[in-house]
């Protein structure tokens, strides 16, 4: 294993020069003086830890989903996690969730305590419930759905299967907020929805931060209590637990960005549906299908292409940061080796990270750039093979 060390430095600034960019953080924090103020009361106060700002925001959050609670913690990695623990879930365990994913969402897993244990995809690049029910065994306590880009699972097969074994579903909504399905939030589809505000989600902050909606009371109280050392007050501790407060100055970021998500969502849609049209009919893209009983958020804007890795080298020489998100499914990770998967044993996911490619769509992406970036894909396939 090469050894750790900080590789976000430089990729960071790897990928500053394209000017059709998936960091658009400067541009979105332009007001950064606005914020600067609102941060004045809060330094005025001192109530840096789990302060007023926390419950605003939280309080916020609950409008928006109509979620009746709403729980602000340290990273989207910890909502999974925490949210795991809350239910009881740990060494002996088991939790179903996709190969197909970030790593955060198997680690959360892990790190429960639990065995990840993985079931393959469907063409919305989401779980298939009918692979789920596949690998269900005595020991399956939860099932994580990732609601892959920004599109919710099919919701309907996993409610029923978590219905008929008593298991929790537990929402890795990271890339979701405002997403629907039938008419219902993300977030609300299980016994918890868990939420990041990451520096490059929709609803972001300036370091890391997450959050996790339920309507369950005996959800809410445990999670109250996970995420601050298992304090009941300042004496008294109920549970041996973990320090996963989302930071009083990260929720003043979150709360100044909330105004904008409504606009941040509505971009994110319209360029993604312009580059459909722009893309729908040529031959060696394949697009995922995208549900009428669903909405969509697009955290990414993902598609599938022949000589996937050419045409993002293409891209890039043409100034557009194109991504691969991600090219090696979990259950083939370094990490997962103690599983005992294999190559072959979930080929539509595998198939999709040998072929998938991702590109901006954010609100700073404007209707050129969108035209720019399918002209140059068209153009990539027009060329004759070398």
């Amino acid at each position: 294993m090469n050894q750790p060390a900080n590789f976000l430095p430089g990729q960071y600034q790897a990928t500053v020069k394209y000017p059709i960019n998936h960091n658009y953080l400067r541009s979105q924090f332009s007001d950064y003086r606005e914020i600067f103020e609102k941060m004045a009361g809060l330094v005025e106060r001192g109530d840096f830890t789990l302060g007023k700002p926390v419950e605003d925001f939280e309080q916020a959050i609950c409008a928006l989903t109509g979620a009746r609670y709403c729980i602000g913690v340290g990273s989207g990695t910890d909502a999974i996690f925490l949210s795991l623990k809350a239910a009881g879930i740990g060494p002996g365990d088991e939790v179903i969730t996709s190969p197909y994913t970030f790593y955060a969402t198997v680690g959360a897993i892990a790190t429960a305590g639990a065995r990840p244990v993985f079931a393959d995809i469907g063409p919305d690049l989401n779980l298939d419930p009918a692979c789920v029910e596949a690998v269900l065994t005595s020991k399956t306590r939860a099932i994580v759905p990732v609601h892959w880009s920004g599109l919710p699972c099919a919701m309907d097969g996993l409610w029923r299967l978590a219905e008929r074994h008593n298991l929790k579903i537990v929402e890795d909504a990271c890339h979701a907020l405002c997403a629907s399905y039938q008419g219902k939030m993300a977030g609300r589809l299980g016994w918890t929805g868990c939420f990041s505000l990451h520096p490059l989600k929709n609803l972001n902050v300036w370091g890391d931060g997450g959050f996790i909606v339920t309507d369950q009371t005996e959800a809410r109280d445990r999670l109250m209590l996970l995420r601050n050392h298992g304090l009941l007050d300042r004496d008294t501790c109920g549970v041996w637990a973990y320090n996963s407060r989302l930071d009083s100055l990260q929720a003043v970021v979150a709360s100044h960005l909330l105004q904008k998500l409504p606009h941040i969502t509505a971009s994110r849609q319209a360029n993604a549906r312009r580059l459909d049209e722009l893309l729908v009919g040529l031959a060696q893209i394949t697009l995922p299908v995208r549900p009428p009983d669903r909405v969509q958020v697009f955290h990414l804007y993902c598609l599938q292409a022949e000589r996937r890795d050419e045409l993002v080298a293409f891209l890039q020489e043409q100034g557009v940061d194109a991504k691969i998100h991600y090219p090696v499914p979990m259950h083939l990770q370094p990490a997962a080796a103690e599983l005992g998967y294999r190559k072959g044993d979930f080929p539509r996911a595998e198939s999709v990270c040998a072929s998938v490619m991702s590109l901006p769509v954010h609100e700073f992406v404007d209707s050129e750039a969108v035209e720019s970036m399918a002209a140059r894909i068209k153009e990539f396939y027009a060329r004759p093979l070398r």
